[in-house]
C-alpha cells in the first residue's frame, strides 16, 4: 500500500515539478507603447495600446502626467461602482458572521470527493503496474 501511495503521489508531483522548472517569459514593457507631442508648455501622452490620454507636465526635471478630463470622470465613475460593490461585499460577511469557514457538511463532501478520486487514481495506478509485459521477460523495478 505504501509503495502504490508513493507511485501516485510522485505521478502527481511529478508535472508540478516540472511546470516549476520552466523558466517564465518576463514581460517586456513595448518601448513604442507611448507617444509624446509637445502642445505649447506641457506635453501629451497618448497610450497606443489603450486609447488613454495624460497632459503631462516638466516639473523640476520630472515628467508629471495626470488623466484628461473626460478619462477622469470615467475613472471616478469606475472607483465609485467598485466603492458600492466592496460595502456590499462587507454587508454579506458580516451578515454571515464573518466566518468565511465551510460548514461541516461541505467538509465531508470534499473529503468524499478527495477520497473518491484518490481510490480511482490508485486503482489505475495498480492496473498498470499490474498488466502482462507483451515480451514476458522480467522487467527492471522502475520506482
Amino acid at each position: 500500500m505504501t509503495q502504490e501511495i508513493g507511485i501516485g503521489l510522485a505521478a502527481m508531483l511529478l508535472p508540478a515539478a516540472l511546470l516549476l522548472a520552466v523558466p517564465a517569459k518576463a514581460v517586456e514593457p513595448d518601448a513604442a507603447r507611448f507617444q509624446l507631442e509637445r502642445s505649447g508648455d506641457h506635453f501629451i501622452r497618448l497610450d497606443k495600446q489603450t486609447g488613454a490620454m495624460s497632459i503631462c507636465q516638466d516639473q523640476n526635471g520630472n515628467l508629471v502626467c495626470r488623466m484628461a478630463a473626460d478619462e477622469r470622470s470615467a475613472y471616478d465613475d469606475e472607483l465609485d461602482r467598485l466603492s458600492d460593490r466592496v460595502s456590499k461585499l462587507e454587508k454579506a460577511v458580516a451578515a454571515n458572521g464573518g466566518s468565511s469557514l465551510p460548514s461541516d457538511a461541505e467538509v465531508d463532501r470534499t473529503l468524499g470527493i478527495m477520497q473518491k478520486f484518490m481510490r480511482g487514481f490508485m486503482g489505475l495506478a495498480k492496473e498498470f503496474q499490474n498488466e502482462e509485459q507483451p515480451d514476458s521477460k522480467a522487467q527492471p523495478q522502475k520506482t
